[in-house]
This record gives C-alpha cells, sequence and structure tokens, in this order.
C-alpha cells in the first residue's frame, strides 16, 4: 500500500497539470505557515504560564489550570475549533464591549462584533488554546525533572521563589523539553489544515476548491501531500539536528 502510494504521487507529481495544480495550491503555504507560527508562538507562552500554575504551590491555582488542561486534552482539535470560532468568538465581543463600554458611548471606536474577528483569527485562536493545554503538560514535565537538590540549594543561598524559578529551574527545563516543543510545531502545522473548515486560504482550503471545479482529485490532493511533506519533513530534520545537538552537549 505504502509503494502504490509512493507511485501515485510520483505519477500525480509529474503529470502535466502539475504546474497548474501547484500554482494553485501555493498561495496557501504562506497562509498555511503563517498561522502555524502566529498559533505556536502564542500557546508557547500561553502553555507556559499554565505550565507554572500547574506547578504552583497554591492549591487553587494548580486545579483551575489541571480543570482547563484535562478539558481541553480531552476535546477533539475540530471541536475546539468550532466552538471558539462560533461560540467563544461573539462571547469574546460581548467581553470587549463590557470592558470599552464607556469609550463606545463616547462613540470614541465602534462596538466589537462577531464579524470583527476574521477566521484567520479565529483558527489562531483556537489553535492557540487547544495547543497550550498540551504545551503547559510539556513545561510541566520539564520542570519537574529538574532535581529538587538544586532548587533547595538555591533557598538556601537566599534566592526567592521567582529568582529561582528564573534562573535556575526555567533555564533547565527550557532546555529539556526543547525537542518536545519542536515537535508539537510539526504537529501544528499538520493540524492547521483543520482550518480549512472556515474557509481559511491554506493549502487544504485551496486544494479541495481547485478540485471541486476541476474534479482532478487525486492529482490535486497528491500535491496537497506533497506540500505538507515537504514543510513537516523539513521541520523534522531540524528537530533531529537539534535533538543530536543537545544529546551531544549533555554527554561528558
Amino acid at each position: 500500500m505504502v509503494a502504490l502510494g509512493l507511485l501515485g504521487l510520483i505519477s500525480a507529481l509529474l503529470s502535466p497539470d502539475t504546474r497548474v495544480i501547484f500554482a494553485a495550491v501555493v498561495h496557501g503555504v504562506g497562509v498555511t505557515v503563517t498561522v502555524a507560527l502566529i498559533a505556536y508562538a502564542a500557546s508557547v507562552v500561553f502553555g507556559l504560564v499554565l505550565g507554572l500554575l500547574r506547578s504552583s504551590p497554591l492549591r487553587p491555582l494548580r486545579e483551575l489550570a489541571t480543570f482547563y488542561i484535562e478539558l481541553v486534552r480531552g476535546l477533539p482539535m475540530l471541536v475546539i475549533l468550532y466552538y471558539i470560532a462560533f461560540v467563544g468568538t461573539p462571547a469574546l465581543a460581548g467581553i470587549l464591549n463590557f470592558l470599552f463600554s464607556p469609550l463606545i458611548a463616547a462613540h470614541w471606536m465602534a462596538p466589537f462584533q462577531g464579524r470583527s474577528f476574521d477566521f484567520v483569527t479565529r483558527a489562531v485562536l483556537a489553535l492557540t488554546l487547544g495547543y497550550g493545554a498540551f504545551i503547559a503538560e510539556i513545561f510541566r514535565a520539564g520542570i519537574e525533572s529538574v532535581p529538587k537538590g538544586q532548587v533547595e540549594a538555591a533557598y538556601a543561598l537566599g534566592l526567592s521563589r521567582g529568582q529561582t524559578l528564573r534562573r535556575i529551574v526555567l533555564p533547565q527545563a527550557i532546555r529539556n523539553v526543547l525537542p518536545a516543543l519542536a515537535n508539537e510545531f510539526v504537529a501544528m502545522v499538520k493540524d492547521s489544515s483543520l482550518v480549512s473548515v472556515l474557509g481559511v486560504q491554506d493549502i487544504t482550503q485551496l486544494g479541495k476548491v481547485y478540485a471541486a471545479s476541476t474534479f482532478k482529485f487525486f492529482e490535486t490532493y497528491n500535491a496537497v501531500a506533497f506540500f505538507y511533506l515537504c514543510i513537516t519533513v523539513s521541520l523534522s530534520m531540524v528537530v533531529r539536528a537539534l535533538e543530536r545537538r543537545l544529546k551531544k552537549r549533555n554527554s561528558p
């Protein structure tokens, strides 16, 4: 089956329609990469905050972060995408209208509406909230991988909890979880194809539109698969190089 798939992919790439299909789909590469990069950067920041709350000594904060992480990790990404796009965004518009009600009443700014947020913004927000939960667990594991003896030694030297976290724990934790974070970026690039259900003009959406208008489903989706393979294989090579470099640095 794998051999047949590879032969089909090669034959599609060598067909006379390849140049036309590539020209129709290639514009979605920029959208796919942009959505993945912005959502990943935001989810790393959000995941770090959640991971710190998950490791907090304050039980209310720890339980709140745990509840969010377990809730989001139990939902399919497509459901999160639909929920944020059609439920969460209108609710966010209402919250913003409440917060900025004095400015809106003074006619200094227009009220927010659901359509104030385009579907690219909604897709980025959904991916951020979804992947933030997974990245939070990566950061939590990295924080817990730092030996407790080092933390106790930092306290003995007079460092505060914040200084210990910033100078001792986080540098080691981030270094330990870098390969896992890189793998999450590869996964996000692939999951970014889900934003096509919102009409975002990424690789998958442009391929779907072209295939529906020309009925060349085989050639088009092979081209779509080729673009995703180029992106993900390149990123996987970077991840492996990063893992080798970290392994070499940590070896005695």
